[in-house]
This record gives C-alpha cells, structure tokens and sequence, in this order.
C-alpha cells in the first residue's frame, strides 16, 4: 500500500517516546525482515528510565559507548530525551520524578548492603574456629 503525505495516518509513524526512536533506529540497522533479524528485535528492550526487575540488577559500564572516549570534544550532542520533548513527547517530568524515588531508593539499599557486608568481613576476622572443625573445612576445600 502506498504511503503519502497528504494524509499522516497513512504514512510513516513517527513514535515520540526515546525507547520507541532508539529501537526504530535499531530496526534500521537489522535485516528484520528476516527470520533471524526479526528474532533479534524480539529480543531487544528499550525503556525510559529503569523499570521494576532492572532496578536491582548491577548496572555495567561499557567503555566503546563511552561519549568522552568516542567523540572529539568539539562535536555537538544532543540527548534522546531532550529531543523526544521537543518532538512532542509529554513523559519527561513524569520519567524525571521516577527516577530520582528510584535512586534514592537505590542508594538506600546500597548503604544497607555495603554495611552488612563490613560486619560480615569482621565477623569473619573475629571467629574463632577450632583444630577440628579447620580440618573439615580444609578437606571440603574452605580453607
């Protein structure tokens, strides 16, 4: 069916939201129209923000997407969310507000965390075990 642009519910939608845009654009750069392209978006997710089950996932870093390593300082930058808001996309503040309860809970649980973890290390320094039991631990492999 031929699109046009005298009438935009024809034509090529244009999503407001980053995590549609970013996995547009993906979808760009994958042959989808293949069984194993398609398999592969199925298996892409994109979000705005940090959703339920991901929120207490380790979160990593990747070097080669670093904008610092990547870009010459003098290169122009835009963020996908900025651009979305000036496309139209009403969610910013709504996403914003989220993710800072989110972070503050986060940060919350790391402290939590980090102090369990110190008074586990000291415990273990302050244990005392005894010859026997060192030898049971020994032949499990603990030692």
């Amino acid at each position: 069916r031929k699109h046009t642009n005298s009438n935009p519910r024809h034509g090529p939608f244009h999503q407001r939201a980053p995590s549609k845009i970013l996995w547009r654009t993906v979808r760009g750069m994958v042959p989808h129209k293949t069984p194993r392209g398609a398999a592969a978006l199925d298996r892409l997710k994109c979000f705005e923000g940090v959703p339920h089950p991901y929120d207490r996932k380790k979160r990593m870093v990747v070097p080669q997407a670093l904008k610092v390593l990547r870009l010459k300082p003098e290169r122009r930058v835009c963020k996908l969310g900025d651009l979305s808001k000036e496309f139209g996309w009403k969610h910013q503040d709504l996403i914003k507000r989220l993710e800072d309860q989110r972070k503050v809970k986060s940060e919350a649980f790391h402290k939590k965390k980090v102090a369990a973890k110190r008074a586990r290390q000291d415990a273990m320094k302050t244990v005392k075990i005894s010859a026997e039991d060192k030898k049971v631990l020994e032949a499990a492999g603990f030692a």
